[in-house]
């Protein structure tokens, strides 16, 4: 196999050095590209009579920077050629959304041209979550992930523990349970839907019920979202009720509001609204979870429970550029529009 190795015996740049040297300047004049396979240990001490130790760490902090990656039973590739870039990040994302765009676009863009974002997702699956990491793990200075997973949580927990926690940021939620410091932006669901409600009880008290449309589907919303509307219900002494969707052929009643999570509920319920000709705000209120640009302008406005997508981004790369450890929880709040 050709190697791409130059060694000077009486430089005093350590030898472990000059292979991650060669390396990187084969990959600037082209010669070496991405998914390009290299030599292996043994090949390559074999050849340059080199211990195995020293390239062995060689390659070591090769795949820290995430210019070398290795398959088990492969061998190392090449896996980044844009040397410019001082880090990689892995970003695990549960499932993809309006809102999760936003929250990607934020984060890619305040950290600008300072490192590359490769986005996966695990579909709160934790097997592919586990396949993900094994596959990537020190391959990226940075592992950003979203820990929404309802099974195999024994899984998920010894898969995160295996990842330095100075490299790992959890986003969106927090993980119960995983030791040590590291850094996260979270929503505290039960919470935050508590607290925001109670900060629009003066509009709910318009109508003789509220509602929850829960999705019930095959990639579940966090369940602390019940357990906090029913605990401000009870607390607030209003009639409620949970619902898992709303379709042509539900009940909606007359002077009863809503408070809907899923997109698909959401469209169904205005339709309903319109076939009766009903006023939002006035003969039915209407919560929507989760702000998106379309809610502002959507039927003369939907008043929306959100926390600031655009801001956990934001946080969560600047604590990956100012390498703090530190857990933040992200900012929620009832918007107030016509449809309450």
């Amino acid at each position: 196999m050709e190697t791409f190795i130059s060694l000077q015996p009486d430089q005093r740049t350590p030898k472990y050095k000059q292979v991650i040297n060669s390396i990187l300047a084969e990959i600037e004049r082209g010669a070496l590209k991405r998914g390009q396979r290299i030599p292996s240990i043994n090949e390559l001490s074999e050849e340059y009579y080199l211990s195995r130790d020293t390239v062995e760490k060689a390659y070591a902090e090769l795949r820290e920077r995430g210019i070398v990656a290795s398959v088990r039973g492969k061998g190392y590739y090449i896996d980044r050629v844009d040397l410019k870039n001082p880090f990689r990040v892995l970003l695990l994302f549960n499932k993809i959304s309006a809102y999760k765009k936003l929250v990607y676009n934020a984060f890619v863009a305040t950290l600008g041209d300072r490192s590359v974002v490769d986005l996966h997702i695990h579909h709160c699956n934790a097997k592919v979550f586990e396949g993900l990491i094994n596959h990537h793990l020190g391959n990226y200075h940075h592992y950003v992930l979203m820990p929404h997973f309802y099974d195999s949580l024994d899984v998920v927990a010894n898969t995160l523990r295996r990842i330095p926690k100075d490299k790992l940021l959890l986003l969106d939620k927090d993980f119960e349970g995983l030791e040590g410091e590291y850094a996260a932006v979270y929503q505290d669901f039960e919470i935050d839907i508590h607290q925001a409600l109670h900060s629009g009880t003066d509009l709910l008290r318009k109508y003789r019920k509220l509602t929850l449309v829960y999705p019930d589907g095959s990639i579940p919303y966090p369940k602390e979202i019940v357990t906090g509307f029913r605990n401000f219900c009870r607390e607030a002494a209003f009639d409620y009720d949970i619902l898992s969707e709303v379709t042509a052929a539900t009940p909606l009643r007359e002077q009863e509001a809503y408070v809907v999570i899923e997109e698909t509920n959401l469209v169904n319920f205005i339709k309903q609204c319109r076939q009766r000709s009903w006023q939002l705000g006035r003969d039915a209120g209407l919560i929507s979870y989760n702000e998106t640009p379309l809610k502002e302008i959507l039927a003369d406005g939907i008043t929306v429970i959100s926390t600031d997508h655009e801001k956990m981004g934001e946080t969560a790369a600047c604590l990956l550029m100012d390498k703090e450890k530190r857990k933040v929880k992200n900012p929620f709040t009832l918007i107030r529009r016509s449809s309450l």
